[in-house]
């Protein structure tokens, strides 16, 4: 059975659709609660719900005497940069990282998103899943394959600083040299939308890596499922 969402939801859509339509300038003013809740036909209580919201994801913040601003520049990640996550969104986010499961050695998956090497199909690799978050909002899911070059000991170490190129490049002297992506948009599955706390088919931008290493034959592969909703998204320059 369906829940239909509640009023403060639909009125948080609405301002949303509009803010990032720039129907309300950057550094301008929101209407106040009392104009707001006439032109939604509700309570005050219920519009502060919906401008709670908003300061929470970063689309305005509430000034004492003056009322709800328009906030100057949203909250960015540079998801898109071919650099690690941890070493991208840590600058400026705190970050976490939750494994679904320990990493694990397996075959590679029959059905691959790339073309392997001969060197990569003569090995077994190492999957990683794991959710990443950025202030404690959960913002990516993570699939990586890591060709099995005498990595094993992965399998019982931390990574250092939960940075996996880190981890690659300090230990096994495997570095991320340069990346080539795919970008598309699809639907949130049941699965996805428990993890990112989304309603289903929620639009989630999808990525395919292949991470070229500093080994010639030899890449890291991951599929990225990203929510974004809270912030913009760059090549983190």
């Amino acid at each position: 059975m369906l829940t239909r969402p509640r009023q403060y939801q639909l009125i948080y859509e609405s301002l949303k659709t509009q803010l990032t339509a720039g129907v309300y300038p950057k550094g301008s003013l929101l209407p106040s609660e009392n104009e707001l809740a006439g032109q939604f036909q509700t309570t005050r209580t219920t519009v502060r719900q919906a401008l709670t919201e908003l300061v929470r994801d970063g689309y305005i913040e509430r000034q004492h005497g003056r009322g709800s601003i328009v906030r100057s520049e949203r909250q960015t990640l540079g998801l898109l940069s071919f650099q690690g996550f941890s070493e991208v969104v840590a600058g400026d986010h705190a970050v976490r990282t939750t494994f679904l499961k320990p990493i694990t050695l397996q075959d590679w998956p029959s059905a691959f998103v790339f073309p392997l090497t001969d060197t990569e199909r003569a090995l077994t690799c190492l999957a990683l899943e794991r959710i990443r978050y950025a202030d404690e909002h959960p913002v990516m899911l993570e699939y990586t394959f890591v060709p099995n070059v005498g990595l094993d000991d992965m399998l019982t170490n931390d990574l250092l600083n939960g940075s996996l190129f880190r981890t690659l490049h300090q230990r096994y002297q495997l570095a991320i040299i340069d990346m080539q992506q795919r970008l598309y948009a699809v639907g949130a599955t049941a699965r996805q939308a428990a993890v990112f706390g989304c309603a289903l088919h929620t639009p989630l931008l999808y990525m395919e890596r292949r991470y070229l290493t500093s080994r010639p034959g030899l890449h890291v592969y991951s599929q990225l499922y990203c929510h974004t909703d809270k912030y913009a998204i760059s090549n983190g320059l």
